[in-house]
């Protein structure tokens, strides 16, 4: 019986499974290749670019006189305020959406609304959210009498941070065994305690994952931030930076990256490798968050 017990690499089947396997693995590295290149390409040419001086400077106007285009700290600090401005209004949204659909609805319509809203809503352009934005608070003058603003950047960012937060909020609480709500309310526990000390502290790795690549993708955003927030070229100094324009660090690449100027388009290129890293950096931290949660089930 050991005799048949061993690989025999002529076989019609064998040889077949090596050619699917070389095929597929050839079809990878083409899939991630410009993913690697792009990401190569950026770090190689802002990489060069980066120094202290540039988190701690103003970027200056575009002009063929100056020798250095400044700094990129007030979009740095932009970009942050901005994106924790959305996180503040799409996460307790989000998470509350996400428990009302994987706790209290019961499959009806209204539910069914919800989930095809979401939908539909993760697959809107970016720009469309911006342009809502912009007709419905920018133009109006609605919050507080100011238009561009990084209030209207940040609801605007939230929009698009809502479906990824519902989704992995529902999809997070379904994995939860239906064992553990069964016996918190046997032993007396209402739905509310059953859900904020049981079902959610299960849920959370893979909830918090649903919110930082929320957060990621809200930071990257350029689109939505031109029709809301627009640009600024000074610091974000104190409660009324809310409602004035500010800098964010992809309009500021997109701002800059057209210039004509090469003081200008080297800013952008070190913009764009501080975002990059940012982000790369956001989806690992997401990544470790998943695979602790996997490690935990």
């Amino acid at each position: 019986m050991s005799n048949n017990l061993y690989y025999k690499a002529s076989l019609n089947r064998n040889i077949l499974d090596r050619c699917l396997t070389i095929t597929t693995t050839i079809f990878a590295i083409i899939a991630i290749l410009p993913l690697i290149l792009v990401i190569g390409y950026i770090l190689f040419k802002g990489g060069s670019q980066i120094n202290l001086s540039l988190f701690t400077q103003l970027p200056e106007p575009p002009g063929d006189d100056l020798l250095s285009a400044g700094g990129i700290g007030n979009a740095f600090i932009g970009t942050i305020l901005v994106t924790f401005i959305a996180a503040i209004i799409a996460i307790p949204v989000g998470v509350g959406g996400g428990i009302y659909l994987a706790e209290y609805s019961t499959g009806g319509a209204f539910s069914q609304f919800i989930r095809f809203g979401t939908n539909v809503l993760s697959g809107v352009p970016s720009i469309i959210a911006g342009v809502s934005v912009y007709g419905v608070i920018v133009s109006t003058k609605i919050l507080f009498g100011s238009n561009f603003s990084a209030l209207a950047g940040g609801i605007a960012l939230s929009i698009l941070m809502l479906p990824t937060v519902i989704k992995t909020t529902d999809e997070g609480l379904k994995l939860v065994p239906d064992d553990l709500r069964r016996g918190a309310l046997g032993v007396g526990a209402s739905k509310f305690v059953t859900i904020t000390r049981i079902t959610l502290p299960s849920a959370i790795n893979s909830i918090a994952t649903g919110i930082v690549l929320a957060i990621a993708r809200a930071a990257g955003e350029t689109a939505p931030l031109i029709f809301t927030a627009l640009f600024s070229f000074y610091w974000a100094e104190g409660a009324s930076t809310l409602l004035d324009p500010i800098a964010t660090l992809s309009v500021l690449i997109y701002n800059f990256a057209l210039e004509p100027y090469q003081s200008q388009n080297e800013l952008a290129w070190a913009a764009s490798f501080v975002l990059v890293v940012m982000l790369l950096a956001m989806n690992m931290i997401a990544r470790l968050i998943s695979r602790g949660s996997s490690f935990n089930n």
